[in-house]
C-alpha cells in the first residue's frame, strides 16, 4: 500500500446497516471517557472485543456517549492497513506525535511509528527510538484537542491533510484499532485528560534533577573517579556521573569488568562522599553464554523471544550472539526485576536501560524480523508478532526494571532513563533524545524535540547536551551547555571515539559558561522540584512551548528557540554559531530554527511586561551585568513569583538557605508562586510528608508587602533567611528580607 498518498486519495466509507449511537458518525461507535473524551471503533469491528492498549493506566469503561466532541473519526481498509482519518478546521496548528526531529510546529510531515535504532539521526528519518500515537491540535481560538490512536503495532502518522493514523495488522491479529479524541478549553486541560488515561509520571529522586555527566566510556574506575573530583576542583555544579556499557565483563549485563571495576561497591562509596550518584547502564541483550548466569537463568526459565519457528530468537549486538527476554510477559518481567537485587546492592543509585528498541546489529534496518513471537499475557493482548509488540518493548523492558529497582531499595525512589518508549512510558522512566550529533542542527532540535515528548506526555526529558557522535567545539558546547541547564533532564554525553567533552575541555572561556550555566540550574532547583510535583499531579510539561503562555496567538504557534519553564520563566535561547548570526540593531541575536536572519523569539505580549533577568544574580539590575551570548536570557512572567535556591556544588550540599523571591508584580500590584518541598527522595510525600507553600505579593502604597501561607502537608523546613526582591518594568530591582520558620 502506498501510504505516501494525501488522504484525498482514499475512500473512506460507511459500514452498511449498522446505526448511529447517539451523535456519533454511522462508521463508528463511540464509547465517553471521563470527563471530556470520546471513544471511536470501526463500527465493522464492533463485534470483535477491543484490545487491551498499555498506554493506558486502566483501560476506559464503556458507558452511554455524553457531551460533545467537534471532531470524528473516518475509517477505512487497504490490504493490511486499517486507517483513521479526522479532518481539522482551517488554521489548527499540530503537535505532539513524540520523538522526532525538526521543528516545533508537526503540521505537513509525515512520520513512521516504529522504533528504531537511528545512530546520529536526520529529519529524514522516517523514525526514532520511541513511539507515540498521538497528535495534540490548537486551533486559532486557542481551544484544543487530543487523538490517540489505540494501537502498538507499526504505523504512520500523516498530518499533511488533517491527521490521518495508519497501523499494518496481519491476519493472525485482524482488528481495527480505536481513536480516542480528547476535548478542551486550552492544551493545558486535553494534556490533563491525557494523564487521566495514560497516567501519572512518578515523583523523582530530587538528585536526578541535577546536571549530569556521562561518556562511552568512562574507564577504568580511576577515570570515573578523577572525572569526579574534577568537577569538584573546578566547583562546576554536578550531582551524578554515569556509567556505560564498558564497565562491564564482556558486555554482559548486571557483571563487572573484574580488572577495570574490582570494586564497584568501593567506587559507588567515593563518589557519593562527594556527593554524586551514579547511574549504570543495562540493556536487554544477554549473550548466549551457559557460563553467563543471567542467560542461564533466562533460558532454564523459557523467558526469551521466539522466532518463527519457535526457537530462541539469537542476534548479534555489543556481547556477540544475545537472545532478548520477553517483556510482554508478568513473569519475565518478575524474573527480569529480580535480577537487579544482587546488582544494586553495589551502591548503584540509578539505572539506564539502552539498546531497548530493541536494537539488532546483524540484521536488517538493526530490527528483529517481524515474524519473531511474543508470548504476551492477556493484560498486553495475548500472544502476537514482533510486527505488533516492537513498539512496546522498551516500555515493558523499564517497566520490569524500575520493579526490580525499587524491590531492591524499597525506601527509596527509582530512577530509570530510557532510549526507547511508548506513549504512556512515562509511568515507568525519564527519556532522552538519542544518539544526537555534535552540530548547530542537533543543538537546534533540542528544543522542539523536548517539547514535542513533553506534549506526548514525556516531561522528564532532555538530549545529550554538547551532542554525543562527532566533536563540538567550544562554542557550540558552551551553547548547548546553556540550553541543556535549562530543560528538565540535563546530562552531557558523548560517544568514545571524539574528542573530551567535559566542560573544561574546550577552553577556559567554554569552562566559566558552563559553571555559569549549571550555577543556574542549582539556583533554579527549588523552582525545578516544584514543577515535576505538579507534572507528577497533572500531566503538564515541565518545559512547555511559548504558546501556552496564550494560545490565541498565532505568533507564538512555531517558536522553536524559546521556551516557558512552568508558566513562569521564559527562556530564549541562543541556537546558531556566530560565524553564520547576523545581529539586529540593537545587539539582540537573530535566531529561529528556519534559518539565520529570522527574528528572536516574541514575547508572549497580552501576558504584561516580562521581566528580563539574570536568575544566578538577580539581585543585579541587567544594565550592571556584563551578559553571556552563549547563555540563554530569561524573562519572568509578571503576576508571578520565583523562587530560587542557592549556588549548590551538588543538590544535598547546604539546606534552602537563603530562599530567594523574585517578584514581578502585575498591572494590578500583585503576584503569586508556589515552592513545594519535601526530603528529596523516599514515599514520604504520600503520607503528607512535604509542604505546599503559596507566596502572594501585593503594592501597599509605596511597599510591598509578601505574605507566605502552608497550602498542604506536614514537612517543616528548618529556620531560614528569606530574600525578596522586586523586578520594575523599567529592570530596577528592590530588596527586603525576612527570617522564616
Amino acid at each position: 500500500m502506498n501510504l505516501r498518498r494525501t488522504v484525498r486519495d482514499y475512500h473512506f466509507e460507511r459500514a452498511p446497516g449498522l446505526h448511529e449511537i447517539g451523535a456519533w458518525h454511522p462508521a463508528s461507535r463511540g464509547v465517553a471517557l471521563e470527563p471530556a473524551g470520546v471513544r471511536f471503533r470501526d463500527a465493522r469491528f464492533a463485534h470483535v472485543p477491543a484490545a487491551p492498549f498499555p498506554a493506558y493506566a486502566s483501560q476506559p469503561h464503556a458507558s452511554a456517549p455524553r457531551g460533545t466532541v467537534r471532531l470524528r473519526p473516518r475509517f477505512a481498509l487497504r490490504g493490511d492497513w486499517t486507517l483513521a482519518h479526522i479532518a481539522v478546521e482551517p488554521g489548527t496548528s499540530l503537535y505532539g506525535t513524540g520523538e522526532q526531529p525538526g521543528r516545533l510546529q508537526r503540521k505537513g510531515l509525515r512520520r513512521n511509528i516504529w522504533t528504531t535504532d537511528c545512530f546520529g539521526y536526520e529529519e529524514s528519518m522516517p523514525s526514532l527510538y520511541q513511539a507515540h500515537p498521538w497528535v495534540l491540535g490548537v486551533r486559532r481560538d486557542g481551544s484544543a484537542f487530543g487523538v490517540i490512536h489505540e494501537t502498538t503495532h507499526q504505523g504512520v502518522v500523516d498530518l499533511r491533510d488533517g491527521i490521518l493514523f495508519a497501523a499494518r495488522y496481519t491476519t493472525r491479529d485482524t482488528q481495527s484499532p480505536g481513536v480516542t479524541i480528547l476535548e478542551g478549553d486550552s492544551p493545558q486541560q486535553v494534556l490533563r485528560q491525557l494523564a487521566l488515561l495514560t497516567g501519572r509520571m512518578p515523583m523523582p529522586p530530587r538528585w536526578a534533577l541535577q546536571f549530569q555527566q556521562c561518556r562511552w566510556s568512562y574507564e577504568p574506575d580511576s577515570k570515573v573517579r578523577k572525572i569526579a573530583e574534577e568537577f569538584r576542583a573546578r566547583k562546576i555544579p554536578c550531582g551524578v556521573i554515569w556509567m556505560d556499557i564498558d564497565y562491564m565483563f564482556g558486555f554482559r549485563c548486571f557483571t563487572f569488568d573484574t580488572e577495570k571495576f574490582p570494586e564497584p561497591w568501593s567506587l559507588n562509596e567515593h563518589l557519593h562522599s562527594l556527593g554524586f550518584r551514579s547511574v549504570w547502564m543495562i540493556d536487554p541483550g544477554l549473550m548466549t553464554d551457559e557460563a553467563y548466569p543471567a542467560y542461564r537463568s533466562g533460558k532454564q526459565g523459557d523467558h526469551f523471544v521466539k522466532n518463527r519457528f519457535g526457537y530462541d530468537f539469537v542476534g548479534k549486538v555489543w556481547p556477540g550472539p544475545c537472545s532478548f527476554p520477553d517483556f510482554t510477559r508478568r513473569r519475565t518481567r518478575e524474573w527480569w526485576a529480580g535480577l537487579y537485587k544482587e546488582y544494586m546492592a553495589h551502591g548503584i543509585d540509578g539505572v539506564w536501560n539502552d539498546m531497548n528498541e530493541p536494537a539488532v546489529f546483524d540484521v536488517p534496518n538493526k530490527q528483529m524480523p517481524e515474524t519473531n513471537v511474543h508470548e504476551a499475557d492477556g493484560e498486553l493482548g495475548g500472544p502476537g508478532l514482533h510486527l505488533r509488540y516492537r513498539n512496546i518493548y522498551g516500555m515493558q523492558m523499564v517497566r520490569a526494571s524500575r520493579d526490580g529497582i525499587q524491590a531492591a531499595n524499597p525506601e527509596r525512589r527509582p530512577f530509570v532513563l530510557t532510549r526507547s518508549n511508548f506513549l504512556g512510558g512515562h509511568r515507568y522512566a525519564a527519556t532522552w533524545t538519542g544518539d544526537n550529533k555534535s552540530n548547530w542542527r542537533h543543538l537546534r532540535w533540542s528544543i522542539p524535540m523536548v517539547l514535542n515528548l513533553g506534549l506526548s506526555g514525556q516531561s522528564f526529558v532532555g538530549p545529550d547536551i554538547g551532542g554525543f557522535a562527532d566533536n563540538a567545539d567550544a562554542q557550540l558546547f558552551a551553547r548547548w551547555m546553556g540550553l541543556g541547564a535549562m530543560l528538565p533532564f540535563a546530562r552531557a554525553h558523548s560517544v568514545k571515539d571524539s574528542v573530551d567533552h567535559e566542560p573544561w575541555s574546550f577552553g577556559p572561556a567554554c569552562e566559566a559558561t558552563s559553571r555559569r550555566a549549571m550555577e543556574r540550574r542549582s539556583r533554579l532547583l527549588p523552582y525545578l522540584y516544584t514543577l515535576f510535583r505538579e507534572a507528577h499531579l497533572t500531566g503538564l510539561p515541565v518545559a512547555r512551548p511559548l504558546f501556552f503562555a496564550d494560545p490565541a496567538d498565532p505568533a507564538l504557534r512555531s517558536v522553536d528557540d524559546a521556551f516557558l519553564l512552568g508558566d513562569s520563566l521564559l527562556v530564549r535561547c541562543n541556537v546558531w554559531s556566530d560565524s553564520v548570526m547576523t545581529r539586529s540593531s540593537n545587539g539582540m541575536p537573530l535566531s529561529g530554527l528556519g534559518g539565520t536572519g529570522a527574528a528572536a523569539a516574541p514575547l508572549p505580549s497580552r501576558c504584561g511586561v516580562w521581566r528580563a533577568l539574570e536568575v544566578l544574580e538577580p539581585q543585579t539590575p541587567l544594565s550592571r551585568l556584563t551578559p553571556d551570548p552563549d547563555l540563554p536570557e530569561t524573562f519572568l512572567r509578571p503576576g508571578h513569583i520565583l523562587p530560587l535556591g542557592p549556588v549548590m556544588q551538588h543538590e544535598s550540599e547546604k539546606p534552602l538557605d537563603p530562599l530567594t523571591l523574585v517578584v514581578a508584580l502585575d498591572a494590578n500590584g500583585s503576584a503569586a508562586g508556589e515552592l513545594y518541598e519535601d526530603a528529596g527522595d523516599g514515599f514520604g510525600f504520600e503520607k503528607g510528608d512535604f509542604a505546599l507553600t503559596r507566596f502572594e505579593a501585593r503594592r501597599d502604597g509605596g511597599k510591598v508587602r509578601v505574605r507566605a501561607r502552608r497550602l498542604e502537608g506536614v514537612f517543616r523546613p528548618a529556620p531560614r533567611k528569606v530574600e525578596v526582591l522586586v523586578v520594575g518594568e523599567d529592570g530596577s530591582v528592590s530588596h527586603g528580607a525576612f527570617d522564616s520558620e
